[in-house]
């Protein structure tokens, strides 16, 4: 996955910043040390204006380090959305999203997903891609899917990691899980009628074919790992579009957000809900942290189960 210019740019300035500061900061205490090897006093180069700074900004962003390693990552964050629509007429169908667990062998959120799931009360748990780090955690990943239930069906799709490393692997027997590689499956809850469609990471130009001709009476939910089709399928029904991948950049910054998303839009739809024509958006999270050499940390981008209570439209 590459970066778009904007997010080179971003990442560029970041690193050029954080390499500024603390290479002053090492300069400062250098003259310092060699003062006091000189036999004079340092406290003029370490208690000045500019110095005291540098320490603060410098032991700040040790602290955002301590945080963003030890703390952000487990602090699950469960987002709540209302979405009305005159396709349902009675029922109203909850809808919960998990992504990119990026399961490793040793455990982060595993145990606290399926506690937090179970609490919600799903109609439909739906899996957006990415689940593991490492294929050791596969039975990590498969016990953990397996003690996730909703009466209307659990279904997954598959992620870059899948595509790329992780194909040979059998991810979701005995799961529970119902994979959509490249289908669609009808539900119903009372007399209202959702469907989920569902597209792998690796049969993106299948789309078309896909969601051609679909009836525009019936909720449509449509998932794919990434956002990046968002633009092609507004104009096919799909009424609510689900994904992960970007982690909503996984270290981001205040004011700006995500740094890096490795999506062909950049920034546009780094995390959280849009709306593009008549298709609702919605980036997730994810729940776990790329494998290294990515950073192990999460800044400002909390882990993430998503909700979607789909109810009906009030009647005018």
């Amino acid at each position: 996955m590459s970066l778009v210019p904007q997010e080179k740019a971003a990442l560029l300035v970041f690193l050029l910043a954080v390499v500024a500061l603390y290479g002053a900061e090492v300069l400062v205490l250098l003259r310092a040390m060699l003062a006091i090897a000189r036999h004079r006093s340092a406290r003029r180069i370490l208690l000045s204006r500019p110095a005291m700074v540098l320490h603060v900004l410098a032991i700040g962003g040790l602290a955002c380090i301590g945080y963003a390693r030890f703390i952000e990552p487990t602090w699950i964050d469960v987002s709540m959305m209302t979405i009305p629509t005159p396709k349902l007429k009675e029922a109203s169908i909850r809808i919960v999203q998990i992504s990119d667990l990026h399961c490793d062998t040793k455990p982060r959120n595993e145990e606290r997903l399926v506690a937090i799931v179970d609490d919600l009360k799903p109609d439909i748990v739906v899996a957006t891609g990415d689940y593991l780090n490492d294929a050791s955690a596969l039975p990590l990943l498969k016990d953990t899917l397996s003690k996730i239930h909703a009466p209307l069906g659990a279904f997954a799709i598959t992620g870059n990691f899948e595509a790329h490393h992780w194909s040979g692997l059998d991810l979701f027997s005995d799961t529970g899980f119902e994979p959509l590689e490249q289908n669609t499956t009808t539900l119903t809850k009372g007399s209202d009628i959702i469907s989920i469609t569902g597209l792998n990471f690796d049969r993106a130009d299948a789309y078309r074919g896909l969601l051609q001709g679909f009836p525009t009476d019936r909720f449509h939910v449509f998932l794919y790992h990434m956002p990046d089709l968002i633009e092609d399928v507004d104009d096919f029904g799909v009424d609510l579009y689900l994904c992960g991948h970007t982690h909503g950049g996984q270290i981001a910054m205040p004011l700006y957000g995500a740094l890096i998303t490795f999506s062909k839009f950049g920034k546009k739809y780094e995390s959280g809900m849009y709306r593009v024509g008549p298709t609702t958006l919605y980036v997730n999270r994810g729940l776990g942290l790329e494998p290294r050499p990515a950073p192990q940390m999460r800044f400002f981008a909390r882990p993430e189960i998503a909700v979607f209570d789909i109810v009906p439209a009030p009647q005018p």
